[in-house]
């Protein structure tokens, strides 16, 4: 990059930390294009806002010195953005010719490899199906299962955190999985543009098994809502945790019967939440939950919506939680579940609306959309967990199960 282009951010992944003694941020990419990450000092924040393709390094350090007070050398400008460069961190012709690349790599893979295993899970078949087993052995299940179950509500967080929710709601729809012949898996698409529906043709794997998806669903899929929007975003698969972590306990309860699988990427409700638009007026979500009612009526199917609750507190941008505020939080999401096992996705997003989401239901997507398309539906609740998000305590993820009629 020239000292006279115009850097422009991509969407990346934002982490505060304290490098060098210094309260720093590292940015990373959710792509994962390039290896390694870039740390820039805390005070140099609005750096990032001002970098929208609208200014040259000049630019920027005259913006940075008038709106912020910021005294920045040119050499370090310069530095900074050559790293943001490197990194593939910028949206510019370098980043498009590497995104291309390893989306043709994903596409000619024998299937998408899971990213999580070894990290965030056992990779080893024996030792993952030890781990589940373990967590299943610890549900007390007294009710029988039924076997009227349409769907359900799973988390995605990693499963040393929300372990016994999974189990939960997994055990009590076991009967149902077993039985599928498809299973829909509607993701949060922590990255994607606003209203982005995106599929992918690529198989599934876990460390149990492939998962073979069903290339005729989403064909289908793909023409209801338009090509171009259904794989534009398509690379994101590669590298988004929501649908694999909620496969990998689908491939488990199937033991060895793997089952067609079609996985869906919802993103963000932003534009909604503000009141830019209305979901319920939305061309590709009505088209997309239209066409999987029809192809859900003729099949043995399961829709999954493999969603978080809340993210409140330091680690997501806000203040520290304490006995006042972590019960206004469990009151907040008791509302939402009601509403959640209401069936009524009207009633769940205007609950989140109404207070600007302060709460980062980063679910939304994928349960609305669930909602929408089971509907009409009535939930159960079967389990509900407040998972810590930092040392202190003081940030909190909440997640829940729920079963669907």
């Amino acid at each position: 990059m020239t000292e006279k282009q115009s850097p422009k951010l991509r969407a990346v992944d934002p982490r505060p930390l304290v490098h060098a003694g210094r309260p720093s941020i590292l940015l990373r990419d959710p792509l994962q294009l390039a290896e390694g990450a870039v740390v820039i000092p805390q005070e140099l924040a609005p750096l990032l806002a001002l970098c929208d393709g609208t200014r040259d390094v000049g630019g920027l350090r005259a913006a940075l010195a008038v709106r912020y007070g910021l005294q920045v050398g040119q050499d370090l400008l310069e530095r900074l953005v050559a790293a943001l460069d490197e990194a593939l961190l910028l949206d510019n012709e370098r980043f498009a010719q590497a995104q291309a690349q390893a989306l043709e790599a994903y596409r000619q893979a024998p299937f998408r490899t899971p990213v999580l295993a070894g990290q965030s899970y056992p990779a080893e078949a024996d030792e993952l199906r030890r781990m589940l087993d373990g967590y299943l052995g610890a549900v007390d299940e007294t009710r029988a299962p039924s076997g009227t179950y349409r769907g359900l509500l799973s988390p995605h967080i990693d499963y040393a955190r929300g372990g016994p929710v999974y189990a939960a709601v997994w055990k009590r729809a076991a009967g149902v999985v077993r039985a599928a012949d498809l299973a829909v898996l509607l993701g949060t698409d922590h990255y994607g543009a606003d209203g982005r529906l995106t599929l992918t043709r690529q198989h599934y794997s876990t460390p149990l098994g492939v998962l073979p998806t069903a290339q005729d669903v989403v064909d289908a899929l793909a023409q209801a809502i338009g090509p171009e929007m259904a794989f534009a975003g398509e690379l994101d698969h590669r590298t988004e945790h929501s649908i694999e972590l909620s496969a990998v306990w689908l491939q488990h309860v199937r033991g060895r019967q793997p089952c067609e699988l079609v996985p869906i990427l919802c993103g963000s409700f932003g534009h909604f939440v503000r009141g830019e638009a209305e979901p319920t007026q939305d061309r590709a979500l009505q088209a997309l939950a239209d066409a999987l009612k029809g192809i859900l009526a003729g099949r043995r199917a399961l829709v999954v919506a493999s969603a978080d609750l809340s993210h409140v507190g330091p680690a997501f941008g806000g203040a520290a939680l304490n006995l006042v505020t972590r019960a206004r939080l469990q009151a907040s999401d008791d509302q939402l579940i009601e509403r959640i096992c209401a069936g009524d996705a009207g009633g769940f997003f205007e609950a989140i609306r109404r207070d600007g989401d302060k709460h980062n239901v980063c679910g939304l997507p994928p349960i609305y959309l669930a909602l929408r398309t089971l509907s009409p539906t009535q939930g159960e609740r079967i389990a509900y967990a407040r998972c810590p998000a930092d040392e202190a305590g003081t940030s909190l993820v909440s997640i829940c199960g729920v079963v669907f009629n």
